[in-house]
C-alpha cells in the first residue's frame, strides 16, 4: 500500500466504530479529526469531503459483517442445513459485543439514509441484496442435494429471515433486551427445522 492509502485505510479504521455508534449523517469532520488526530486538512486531502468519509466506512463496517457471516457458514464440512444452522449460531453469539458497538452497520446506516443520504442508500440495498443472496444461494444448494424441500421459494425465506433479524436487533438494541433478536432467531431455527428441511422433527 502508497502512504496515501495507507492513511485513507488509517482514517477508515479509526473512525468505524464511531460512525457506527454516532451516526453515518451525524459524525462530524470535527468527530473524525478527533477520533484520528490528524488535521482537516489531512481529511480532505485523502477524501472529497465527509461524505465519502461516511461511505467507505460503511464499506468498511458491512464488509467485516459479511467476513464474519461467510466465515460462519461455509466451511466445506457443512452441509445447508448446517450452514444456515451456523447463521443463527453467529447472531446469537455475536451480537452481545457488536451491540456494545453501535449495532448493527445496515441497519444503523438504512435507518438514517433512507430520505438524506442517496448515497449511503445504495450501498445499504446493496448490501442487503448480497445478504439475501448469500442465504438463498444456501437454501438452494439444499434443494439440488434432496436436504430441503423442493417447493420452497429461496428467495422468500431468505427475505424472511433478514426481516427477523434486522426487527429482533431494532428491538433489542433499542430496549436494551436481547430476548427479542433470540425470539426471532429461535423463530428462524423453527423455520428451518419444521419448514426447510425435507424431514421435520
Amino acid at each position: 500500500m502508497s502512504k496515501a492509502e495507507k492513511t485513507r485505510q488509517f482514517i477508515i479504521e479509526k473512525t468505524a466504530a464511531l460512525f457506527n455508534r454516532k451516526g453515518y449523517t451525524s459524525t462530524s469532520l470535527s468527530d473524525i479529526t478527533k477520533a484520528t488526530g490528524l488535521t482537516k486538512g489531512s481529511i480532505y486531502g485523502n477524501f472529497e469531503n465527509r461524505d465519502e468519509v461516511a461511505i467507505e466506512v460503511y464499506k468498511y463496517n458491512a464488509g467485516m459483517l459479511r467476513k464474519n457471516l461467510s466465515d460462519a457458514f461455509t466451511q466445506e464440512f457443512l452441509t445447508a442445513s448446517d450452514r444456515l444452522y451456523a447463521f443463527v449460531t453467529f447472531y446469537r453469539t455475536s451480537w452481545p459485543s457488536v451491540f456494545k458497538h453501535g449495532g448493527c452497520p445496515i441497519m444503523n446506516a438504512a435507518t438514517e439514509s433512507d430520505d438524506t443520504f442517496p448515497a449511503l442508500k445504495s450501498q445499504v440495498q446493496r448490501s442487503f441484496e448480497n445478504w439475501e443472496k448469500a442465504l438463498s444461494d444456501i437454501i438452494r444448494s439444499g434443494q439440488e442435494n434432496d436436504e430441503f424441500r423442493g417447493e420452497i421459494n429461496p428467495e422468500e425465506y431468505a427475505s424472511l429471515f433478514l426481516m427477523l433479524i434486522e426487527g429482533g436487533i431494532l428491538l433489542s438494541k433499542t430496549t436494551g433486551n436481547e430476548n427479542h433478536l433470540n425470539l426471532a432467531l429461535d423463530r428462524i431455527s423453527g423455520l428451518i427445522t419444521k419448514e426447510i428441511k425435507q424431514n421435520p422433527l
